[in-house]
């Protein structure tokens, strides 16, 4: 394990400069950076899936001084945007959705308010997501894809993690509000970067298994807590400032 956590933290080392998010090198962070708003930055995150280049092109033609605007010029405004499974309606919608959030409170106080308990992020991701449903308008199927679902409780009231999503999106976003470098934006103040969870992709899961990081063959939320764990070994106070590094290992395809 020694050489696999000199090789990230030489490819971390590598990768912390602004010349990593870049239209030649595309990843969401690098739209969410030139606002510095925890709002824009969670619509950033949950758009960022599918084709890295397509992600940056949606996010590049949005509007986000519509979260300013009333809601007839976000109807208006936002005609005709879709992205893959979210048709145009859905936009509207969410776009509405986190306007009206936004108008009643700050994102980091949502989220903390789950968290406190137990530092659980995913307590606070739940928490989050409970209240963009609140103001959402429809449920339809592009919507429950983009903002995500809760987790299923057992008997004794404790969330079932196998099998579940990893939540990848949003522990990618709380990563950009949490963690400080020259990638990363630190906007909270209030989560310990120790508690957070690596944002588990198609990317990482494959380049953590060829690493030796997880040797389980699904891709779950459990599959995130093993792998954050094996990462603390490495950093216990910091275990996610490897997640870049990670990506890009598997992007790039270097291994």
């Amino acid at each position: 394990m020694r050489d696999i956590k000199k090789l990230l933290e030489n490819e971390m080392k590598k990768r912390d400069c602004k010349e990593e998010l870049c239209y030649e090198k595309p990843d969401p962070l690098f739209i969410a950076k030139r606002y510095e708003d925890e709002y824009i930055s969670l619509i950033c995150a949950l758009f960022g899936y599918g084709n890295a280049k397509a992600i940056i092109t949606f996010l590049d033609s949005l509007d986000f001084s519509l979260l300013d605007q009333d809601e007839k010029m976000i109807q208006k405004k936002l005609k005709g945007y879709y992205y893959r499974f979210q048709n145009e309606k859905d936009v509207i919608d969410f776009f509405l959705a986190i306007r009206r959030l936004r108008q009643k409170d700050s994102l980091e106080n949502i989220f903390y308010a789950g968290y406190q308990k137990e530092n659980d992020v995913v307590e606070g991701i739940q928490r989050v997501i409970q209240y963009i449903y609140e103001e959402l308008e429809n449920y339809s199927e592009g919507l429950r894809f983009l903002v995500g679902t809760s987790l299923k409780k057992d008997r004794e009231g404790k969330s079932k993690i196998k099998g579940a999503s990893a939540y990848k999106r949003y522990n990618m976003f709380l990563r950009w509000m949490v963690r400080k470098d020259n990638l990363d934006m630190g906007l909270w103040n209030k989560i310990d970067k120790k508690d957070l969870l690596l944002p588990l992709d198609t990317h990482t899961f494959k380049v953590t298994r060829k690493l030796g990081l997880l040797d389980r063959k699904t891709y779950d939320l459990y599959s995130v807590y093993l792998v954050t764990e094996k990462l603390k070994e490495f950093d216990k106070d910091d275990p996610i400032k490897y997640d870049f590094a990670l990506y890009r290992l598997g992007q790039e395809k270097i291994i």
